[in-house]
């Protein structure tokens, strides 16, 4: 895709350079209406250069300028996923974007299955780590310059971030786990033997997207945060099935929660020295 020619197509709207981008994963998009988001700059993903259409239930797909929480902030309301069949360089393009029009970090959101049954459903979870399980990687092909073509990910979720995020939860009177996100490409839900076996590599929760944005995200040289939203146990820890309807009801059912951790987070956000 022509990335510059989308970057300049959104430098040419946008209202001022965000601080912060933040994405909004499944059923989380709600806060994409709150009154600040509705009095700002909205663009739909088919308003884009080479962009698609929003496809998948529970993603609005759009991205919105607005000041909220005192910040300037662009939010994504849904994402591009890697199993409706589109490349990892168009999944991932909106990370370069927000990198190359001056964000300094990205807060990544989804929703995700409990690998820890110590996990409820309605919880959030702060991203510490993650296992890419997905079978490639967005960097693969020629290295988009100026990032580096060997970009270190030891220290991918910043520190200071999720800490930020912790302080967030606690002012909220929401306590907030920290764990290891696995990424799978979906879009089938995982069987019972692979949650087992993601729980032994060390995950505490499963989903299909995140990991990919956040080592582009990383290359571009922004810092990197991520909530998952429990929104079901991973299959075969209940005795049920599992579906995607469940899973938009259950995190619209803590959206408003979710809600007040994030306008806590983005009004106390510091970009500097993590």
């Amino acid at each position: 895709m022509d990335l510059m020619r989308c970057i300049s197509f959104v430098e040419k709207q946008m209202p001022f350079v965000p601080e912060l981008a933040i994405v909004l994963g499944s059923g989380l998009g709600q806060v994409a209406n709150c009154s600040e988001a509705k009095g700002g700059l909205s663009l739909s993903f088919s308003q884009l250069p080479e962009f698609p259409g929003q496809s998948v239930q529970g993603h609005a797909g759009k991205i919105i300028f607005c000041e909220f929480e005192g910040k300037k902030v662009v939010f994504q309301a849904g994402r591009i996923h890697f199993y409706e069949g589109h490349p990892l360089p168009l999944v991932t393009a909106p990370m370069r974007i927000y990198g190359r029009l001056g964000a300094k970090a990205v807060l990544l959101t989804n929703a995700a299955g409990a690998l820890d049954p110590a996990l409820s459903v309605g919880s959030l979870m702060v991203i510490k780590d993650h296992i890419n399980m997905q079978g490639t990687n967005p960097l693969i092909g020629p290295n988009v310059e100026p990032g580096p073509r060997f970009p270190d990910m030891t220290s991918l979720y910043s520190a200071g971030l999720r800490q930020q995020l912790l302080q967030a939860g606690r002012r909220c009177g929401k306590a907030l786990a920290e764990g290891v996100y696995v990424a799978t490409s979906g879009p089938s839900f995982e069987t019972p033997a692979e949650v087992r076996a993601f729980r032994l590599l060390g995950g505490d929760a499963v989903g299909m997207s995140t990991a990919p944005e956040a080592i582009v995200a990383r290359q571009e040289g922004m810092l990197v945060a991520g909530v998952s939203c429990i929104c079901n146990m991973g299959a075969g820890i209940l005795d049920k099935p599992l579906s995607h309807s469940d899973v938009l009801d259950a995190s619209d059912s803590v959206s408003a929660a979710f809600e007040k951790v994030l306008r806590e987070f983005v009004a106390g956000f510091e970009a500097e020295n993590q």
